[in-house]
């Protein structure tokens, strides 16, 4: 599925976006993701992380350092900000951001996690709270559109599979 959007960038800017479904991580490589963003699950509840520098919650996610897959990426972010272990992940899809001067490309993937532990604090010092949310209400924590709203679908489909072939 294709979905074309646009958001508002922090500073008020609005930038056309393209989201893309994906069956394997290779079509965002092949256009040069740059950022990863993960819809975690854990014993079926929705993970959001909170930036304190923004103040906003949003699923875990970030750069992806050079040298870097995206699937190490994605287990990295995910550790870092939430203190949780990818059991599992796959992509959903990618979204290519067209601003002026470039075109960011950023990952979007169905997760399942377990916590190593207690979550502290995120060692770069952004995110600063996690809760485990039912995810009907993530639209209360962030609001992405028709596109978060396709993302959120595919990963709740996603996880549902998942459970099913986990039980059999």
């Amino acid at each position: 599925m294709e979905i074309k959007s646009a958001i508002k960038a922090r500073n008020g800017d609005v930038y056309d976006v393209e989201y893309y479904d994906a069956e394997s991580y290779e079509s965002a490589r092949e256009k040069g993701a740059i950022h990863v963003c993960a819809f975690c699950f854990c014993d079926g509840k929705f993970l959001v992380v909170h930036d304190k520098d923004r103040k906003s919650w949003s699923p875990a996610g970030g750069g992806i350092d050079e040298g870097e897959t995206i699937e190490e990426a994605l287990v990295r972010e995910i550790q870092e900000e939430s203190n949780m272990k990818t059991i599992h992940h796959q992509i959903i899809g990618h979204q290519e951001i067209h601003e002026p001067h470039r075109l960011t490309v950023q990952t979007r993937s169905f997760c399942v996690v377990e916590p190593y532990g207690e979550f502290t604090c995120d060692p770069a010092g952004d995110v600063d709270e996690i809760r485990l949310i039912d995810p009907k209400d993530y639209k209360q924590y962030f609001n992405w559109g028709e596109v978060g709203d396709h993302i959120m679908n595919t990963a709740l489909e996603m996880l549902e599979k998942y459970n099913k072939d986990k039980n059999k």
